[in-house]
C-alpha cells in the first residue's frame, strides 16, 4: 500500500513513488443511458432516470483502454465519479447497479497494477447549471427551477443554449445564481441561509449528508480494493456568494458573455427585468461590450410554491411598490462578528468531515485536497494527521481559454497577468507550479503535491489537427506544460483521457476537447498507440521509484534527451530505482548512461532498473541510439 513520508509518496521498499497518471475521463460527467453528451438537449430534464453504468467505458472494453494506458507508462487513474451517477434517482435512492458496476470496472484497474483515487468530480455545480455532479433534485430541495435557468439568465447551459456553445463559457456559471446558490447553501448554509430548511433540517446539514453518505456508500462498496489509494475532496470546489463584500458590486470572476452582478442575478431570478453588462467572448474580456436588457416574462427561477431562499433569509424584499429592494448588500460578507472566509471557516471544516468519512471505512485512505481554482490552500496544521495530498489544478491558462499556441505568450494563473517571451514563460510555469509545492510546505505540513490536473486543448486552431492529423502544436503546448512538471519532481493526473472522445463535440460536455486518446485519430486497431494525440509529448520517461532522494529530473521530447538525478537516502534500500523507458520515445535503441553501479534495461517491460554503485550522487542519461548492454 502506498504510504506518505512527508512530502513523498513512498512503496513498500521505502522507494519514493512518482504518481504519473490522467483523469478517467472527460465523459464521466453525463450519464451514459440516456446519452447525456451536452450537446444532446433531448430528455435533458428527465433528471431521475439516467444511468451512468458505462462511464468511463464498457466493462468489456476496459482490458483495451487500461492496456493502453498502461503502455503509455502511466501508473495512477483519477477515477471520475459523480454524485448524480449514485444519487440521481432522488434523496437516498442510491443506484445500486452503478455501483456493481464501478467496483468491477475499479477492480479492473487493479489487476493492471494501477493506484486509483477516487474524484467525486463536479463543474459549477451540475449538469443542470452548466456543468457536472450533483444530481438534479439538489435544486428542487431549496426550491429552484431547473427549467427557468435559461429564461432568468441563472446559468448558461449547452443543452438549451444549443449549438455553437461559446468557447469555454461554462466557467462563468460559478458566480451565476444557481450555481453560486448552491455553493452557498451547501458550504455555508448555516450561517448565511438559517431560515432555510430541508425536511427540517438545515440545508447545508441536509445537502452535506447527502454528498457525503453517497461517497461513503462508494468508499465501503471499493473498501475490499487495494487499488483505491484515496479520495479527493470535492473537485475545484467554490464559494458562491461567501466573502462578497457587497452584491451590488463586480464579482471576481472571468466575464464572458452575460454577466450580471449578484443582486441583478437574484433580481432576475424572481422575474424581474434587468439591464445587464454584456462582456466579449475573448481573452481580454476587462471592460463591457455593451448592456443588454434581459426580461425574464414573469418566469421566476423558483419553483411556483417556492421563495426565493435569499428573500427569505431577509437579504431583500419588495417595498410598498412592489419593487425589489436590497436589504443587506453586506449580508455574506461576515460570519458572525468577523469578516468571512471562505477557506477558513466552511471549506477546511468540510475537509476535515469528508477525511473523518472516508476514514471511517478505508483508514488508510489518502485525501487529495484543493481549494477554489487558483486561489492558495487554507493553512491547516493537521493535515497530515489526515493523511492530506495538495491536489491543486494548474493549466496553461492562455493556451487553454484561446484554444491556441502562442510561443512567445503565457499567462500567470493566480497574477491574471500576461507573461511574454519564451523564457519568461519558462520561468514563470515553473515558478507558478513552485509555489504550490511552498504551499504544501508553509500551510499543510509539508504534505505531498499532486497536480489533479493539467492537460491542453486538441481542438485548437480551429481543429486542424483533425483536418492534416498534424498534431505537432499540440505537442508543443503539452510540452510547455510538462516541462515544469517534471523540473518541480511534481506528481500528476493530466486531464483526460475519454474513451468516446469524438473530433465534433470532444469529450462529450460543454465542447470541451482535452482528451489524449480519440476513436477518430484510431487507424489501426491493432497499435495500441494508434488513437493517441501528441503522444511525443505526453508519453515521457520518468523515474517511477527511486532508490533515494530526487534532485533533479528533464526531458526534451524533440532530442530524446533524458537525465535523472537523485541522492542516497538515510537508509540503505536494496531495491532498484524504477524508470518508466518508453519504447514510443525510443523505437530504434537507446543509449544509458548511469554515474556509477549498474543495470538493467527490460525492453519487453520498458523498464529500467538501476543499482547504485558507491557514490553519493547518480546521474541516468537516456538518449536515441543503439541499446548497451
Amino acid at each position: 500500500m502506498i504510504q506518505i513520508a512527508g512530502s513523498s509518496f513512498i512503496d513498500e521498499h521505502n522507494r519514493v513513488l512518482m504518481l504519473r497518471g490522467v483523469n478517467l475521463g472527460g465523459s464521466s460527467k453525463v450519464p451514459f443511458t440516456p446519452d447525456g453528451s451536452t450537446y444532446r438537449s433531448e430528455g435533458f430534464f428527465n433528471h431521475r432516470d439516467v444511468s451512468f453504468v458505462g462511464r468511463p467505458f464498457l466493462l468489456e472494453d476496459a482490458d483495451e483502454h487500461y492496456s493502453r494506458l498502461r503502455a503509455w507508462g502511466f501508473n495512477t487513474l483519477r477515477f471520475l465519479v459523480t454524485w448524480e451517477a449514485i444519487e440521481h434517482a432522488g434523496p437516498g435512492i442510491l443506484d445500486t447497479e452503478y455501483l456493481d458496476y464501478l467496483y468491477k470496472v475499479v477492480r479492473k484497474a487493479g489487476e493492471h497494477g494501477f493506484m486509483v483515487f477516487i474524484d467525486p468530480h463536479q463543474d459549477v455545480w451540475s449538469r443542470f447549471s452548466g456543468g457536472d455532479g450533483a444530481p438534479g433534485w439538489t435544486f428542487e430541495t431549496v426550491g429552484l427551477d431547473i427549467t427557468k435557468f435559461k429564461s432568468t439568465a441563472a446559468a448558461i447551459v449547452h443543452q438549451t443554449h444549443g449549438d455553437p456553445f461559446p468557447r469555454m463559457i461554462w466557467p462563468t456559471n460559478a458566480t451565476k445564481l444557481a450555481a453560486a446558490t448552491m455553493f452557498t447553501l451547501f458550504f455555508a448554509g448555516n450561517v448565511f441561509a438559517p431560515a432555510t430548511l430541508v425536511d427540517g433540517v438545515p440545508v447545508q446539514d441536509y445537502l452535506q449528508s447527502h454528498f457525503l453518505a453517497a461517497v461513503r456508500k462508494v468508499a465501503e462498496r471499493l473498501a475490499d480494493l487495494d487499488c483505491v489509494i484515496g479520495y479527493d475532496v470535492f473537485n475545484e470546489p467554490q464559494k458562491g456568494f461567501v466573502g462578497l463584500k457587497d452584491l451590488r458590486g463586480n464579482v471576481e470572476t472571468w466575464k464572458m458573455g452575460i454577466t450580471p452582478t449578484p443582486w441583478q442575478a437574484i433580481q432576475l431570478a424572481a422575474g424581474y427585468a434587468q439591464r445587464v453588462p454584456v462582456y466579449p467572448y475573448n481573452l481580454l474580456s476587462l471592460q463591457v461590450k455593451k448592456h443588454l436588457f434581459i426580461d425574464p416574462g414573469g418566469e421566476r427561477a423558483w419553483l411556483p410554491d417556492r421563495n426565493c431562499v435569499w428573500r427569505e433569509n431577509g437579504v431583500w424584499d419588495l417595498d410598498e411598490s412592489g419593487v425589489p429592494r436590497l436589504l443587506r448588500p453586506d449580508h455574506f460578507a461576515k460570519a458572525g462578528n468577523r469578516t468571512a472566509d471562505y477557506s477558513r471557516d466552511h471549506l477546511l471544516p468540510f475537509t476535515q468531515k469528508f477525511a473523518e468519512t472516508i476514514h471511517s471505512v478505508a483508514p488508510g485512505a489518502l485525501i487529495f485536497m484543493e481549494n477554489e481554482v487558483d486561489d492558495p490552500s487554507p493553512a491547516w496544521r493537521e493535515a497530515p494527521r489526515h493523511k492530506i495530498v495538495y491536489a491543486p489544478h494548474w493549466y496553461d491558462g492562455i493556451t487553454l481559454i484561446t484554444k491556441r499556441l502562442f510561443p512567445a505568450l503565457g499567462s500567470h494563473a493566480r497574477r491574471r497577468s500576461p507573461v511574454i517571451g519564451k523564457r519568461n514563460i519558462k520561468r514563470s510555469y515553473a515558478n507558478q507550479l513552485a509555489e504550490l509545492k511552498e504551499e504544501a510546505r508553509q500551510k499543510l505540513g509539508n504534505v505531498p503535491v499532486l497536480i489533479g490536473e493539467i492537460g491542453i486543448p486538441y481542438d485548437m486552431h480551429n481543429r486542424q489537427a483533425y483536418i492534416d492529423g498534424d498534431f505537432y502544436l499540440q505537442a508543443k503546448a503539452m510540452d510547455r506544460s510538462m516541462r515544469p512538471i517534471e523540473e518541480n519532481l511534481l506528481n500528476c493526473t493530466l486531464w483526460n483521457y475519454t474513451a468516446d472522445n469524438i473530433n465534433a463535440h470532444g469529450d462529450r460536455w460543454n465542447d470541451e476537447d482535452l482528451s489524449i486518446y480519440s476513436p477518430d485519430q484510431r487507424v489501426d486497431h491493432l497499435d495500441i498507440n494508434s488513437g493517441g494525440r501528441a503522444l511525443e509529448a505526453v508519453v515521457r520517461p520518468y523515474p517511477i521509484a527511486t532508490a533515494g532522494v530526487p534532485q533533479t529530473l528533464s526531458f526534451d521530447y524533440e532530442t530524446k534527451e533524458f537525465r535523472y538525478t537523485f541522492t542516497n537516502n538515510e537508509e540503505s534500500i536494496l531495491s532498484p530505482t524504477t524508470l518508466y523507458v518508453p519504447r514510443i520515445q525510443y523505437p530504434f535503441g537507446i543509449k544509458i548512461q548511469i554515474s556509477d553501479g549498474e543495470y538493467r534495461y527490460h525492453a519487453d517491460k520498458q523498464l529500467l532498473e538501476y543499482y547504485p554503485g558507491n557514490l553519493e550522487s547518480h546521474i541516468i542519461r537516456l538518449s536515441p541510439g543503439q541499446q548497451q548492454t
